[in-house]
């Protein structure tokens, strides 16, 4: 059965690019989410197999996200969609509970492996 995954940022764009990337390679992308307040509502009723989490978002920012996901489902595995130069809030989210995490601009067998690895 293919794995299913809720994909979390404010960015359309960004959203239908890791749904494309996603999709052609065997995984379900049961849910989107534009801020973390639709994040942890949606991980609560989809209960995926991954989040893909961006970081800084309008309503609740993705660490805030990770905290309430984790406090939820502590075994929830979470990666972290970040810019460059964002080291310390990487941090922050990997403390938070977040598993691992990828850089934008996105390259599809980064994802793919980093994916690959926090469901293995």
């Amino acid at each position: 059965m293919s794995k299913r995954v809720l994909i979390v940022d404010d960015a359309v764009v960004m959203r239908m690019m890791i749904k494309g990337i996603l999709s052609k390679n065997g995984f379900d992308v049961v849910g989107e989410a534009q801020n973390g307040v639709e994040a942890v509502d949606k991980y609560k009723s989809l209960n995926p197999d991954l989040v893909t989490m961006d970081m800084v978002m309008p309503e609740m920012d993705g660490i805030t996200a990770v905290r309430q996901i984790i406090g939820h489902d502590p075994n929830a595995k979470i990666i972290m969609c970040t810019s460059m130069g964002q080291q310390a809030l990487v941090v922050e989210a990997i403390q938070a509970g977040a598993k691992s995490f990828i850089t934008k601009p996105f390259q599809p067998p980064k994802i793919l492996e980093t994916i690959n690895k926090v469901l293995s």
